[in-house]
């Protein structure tokens, strides 16, 4: 029996070009971000990899990007849950700054340690081991279970909410989880095992 689960991290958004800090907040798309998402959902159409059911967050540029997929593959009437926990890492004091104006405010070191730590949270925010504490238990209650019954399972997030999940199934270190980059609109393509471990995972692009 096939157990597919894919994984694709939102189309490129406004603050992503504008090199903002996103987290919760809710920015649109890009044009460069609709085409992502619309190239993801062809590329997946093409494999024949299709969904029987989709999860996302509670944020609109993940939607947006699991409904331009879906309309890209001529898919209608699909069950789509959608959930806070699946959100992407809260950056609290960051949110809707410029990298660099924080840099500059914080020096260097503070907020790559902010960025690319596993433990230490932003001010008002969330570190990757918090974001991970509350996507994993959603995964392992309601997300796995359909995928270990036979169904493929579409995971439209974010990259630290991604990277939470990345980091179970390829049973990757703290280190390794924080430097692993998730591509915008480039799914990630898993086969599980019936107790829900990795056996193989493959890139679309």
């Amino acid at each position: 029996m096939e157990r597919t689960l894919i994984l694709v991290r939102h189309g490129q958004s406004e603050w992503n070009l504008k090199n903002l800090f996103t987290g919760w907040k809710n920015p649109g798309l890009t044009e460069k971000g609709i085409e992502e998402a619309r190239a993801a959902g062809h590329a997946l159409k093409e494999m024949k990899i299709i969904p029987d059911i989709c999860f996302t967050s509670a944020l609109v540029r993940a939607q947006y990007t699991l409904d331009l997929m879906l309309e890209e593959m001529d898919i209608v009437n699909m069950t789509i849950i959608r959930n806070q926990a699946l959100n992407e890492r809260n950056y609290g004091d960051l949110a809707g700054l410029n990298k660099d104006d924080a840099r500059k405010k914080w020096g260097d070191e503070q907020v790559h340690i902010w960025r690319r730590s596993y433990d230490v949270p932003p001010p008002g925010g969330e570190s990757l081991k918090d974001t991970a504490e509350r996507v994993l238990p959603y995964y392992k209650a309601n997300i796995l279970p359909k995928v270990i019954a036979g169904q493929s399972v579409l995971v439209a997030a974010h990259g630290n909410s991604l990277r939470a999940l990345v980091m179970l199934l390829e049973n990757l270190s703290e280190d390794e989880i924080v430097k692993r980059e998730i591509a915008t609109g480039d799914p990630l393509i898993y086969k599980l095992d019936e107790n829900g471990k990795m056996l193989s995972v493959m890139k679309v692009s």
